[in-house]
């Protein structure tokens, strides 16, 4: 049996990254956008949760940084699943009646 998290336990990988990297080694959100030519907002709101992390954002950051870009795709799918269950937006679907169970 799996053990199940709380949802709330997620983190955002945005948020993440700026308490792992960017706050740890000084780095200012401007110069990180700078370094892999996105702007300051788009920058910003990843780092602070209001953006999703894409795949272009996630390779950028593995290769500043060398954190896996596929660990940092699986945060943000982890951390959507875990947002719509908190706010109970989980879809009213029923199991397919080929299926069974």
């Amino acid at each position: 049996m799996a053990i199940k998290l709380h949802p709330s336990i997620y983190s955002h990988p945005g948020g993440w990254m700026k308490r792992t990297y960017l706050d740890h080694y000084g780095i200012s959100v401007t110069e990180m956008a700078e370094h892999i030519g996105v702007s300051r907002q788009n920058m910003s709101a990843l780092l602070n949760g209001r953006a999703a992390m894409s795949a272009r954002m996630a390779l950028s950051f593995e290769k500043a940084f060398g954190i896996d870009a596929d660990t940092l795709l699986r945060m943000q799918a982890a951390y959507d699943l875990a947002q719509l269950r908190l706010r109970g937006e989980e879809p009213d679907v029923k199991r397919m009646e080929c299926v069974g169970g």
